[in-house]
């Protein structure tokens, strides 16, 4: 249950960069800079649900299943097949673009997304 709450973002790095790669337009980019994103996480065993609320009032939630394919989408609205797997307390799955892995570490959600050698991190407090 250590993902379940509500989490905002804190802190990142590699944000231009990265959005830059996967193909985020400059004007989303510009708006998103200094948006405290929330996340906000559900769990009931292995079931999640996973929702990021973004500027403009746009919204991506995700429902799946550790070990499980199912159908997720990005923040550009693609969807795509993926399973979301749990290795040592990590949550780990792979978007179209990048690689995910997100943990709880000294009581903060922290997301790393890795697309080549350029990595967004992005640190959440629980509110």
């Amino acid at each position: 249950m250590a993902f379940a709450g509500k989490w905002e973002l804190e802190s990142q790095e590699g944000y231009d960069e990265f959005c830059k790669l996967v193909g985020i337009p400059d004007d989303v980019i510009q708006r998103g800079r200094d948006y405290k994103q929330v996340t906000e996480v559900t769990q009931t065993g292995n079931d999640f649900t996973w929702t990021q609320y973004y500027p403009a009032n746009h919204k991506v939630t995700n429902n799946f299943s550790i070990g499980k394919e199912c159908e997720m989408q990005t923040i550009a609205g693609k969807k795509f097949k993926a399973t979301v797997n749990m290795e040592g307390g990590k949550m780990t799955v792979s978007f179209p673009n990048y690689h995910q892995v997100n943990e709880i570490s000294g009581g903060k959600l922290i997301e790393t997304s890795t697309a080549g050698s350029v990595v967004l991190k992005r640190i959440n407090k629980k509110i």
